[in-house]
């Protein structure tokens, strides 16, 4: 319930740049529909930096990605590159 009201409240604002903390991966699949249309179609203008582990996500709405392993941070141009480290490095 936390969640929604935090998101409720920071759709209430319109920021230039919003940070995304898995917020659209809890919840019901009706919250988690409607988090994606506020976020990604009603403010598709804006700026996102999103931290996540669902890849979907990364993938659908990403066009740069940054992976954070043992302190040290890599940034990918190609998202689709990004996904590949990333998941093997889950795996390892």
């Amino acid at each position: 319930m936390r969640a929604r009201l935090a998101f409720g409240l920071s759709l209430a604002i319109e920021f230039d740049c919003y940070l995304v903390d898995e917020v659209v991966a809890v919840g019901d699949a009706r919250f988690q529909r409607k988090c994606r249309e506020q976020l990604f179609e009603h403010r598709a203008h804006r700026a996102f930096l999103m931290a996540t582990h669902v890849m979907d996500m990364v993938s659908d709405y990403c066009d740069r990605a940054l992976i954070v392993e043992s302190g040290k941070a890599k940034m990918f141009d190609d998202v689709g590159e990004a996904i590949e480290v990333y998941t093997w490095l889950r795996a390892a």
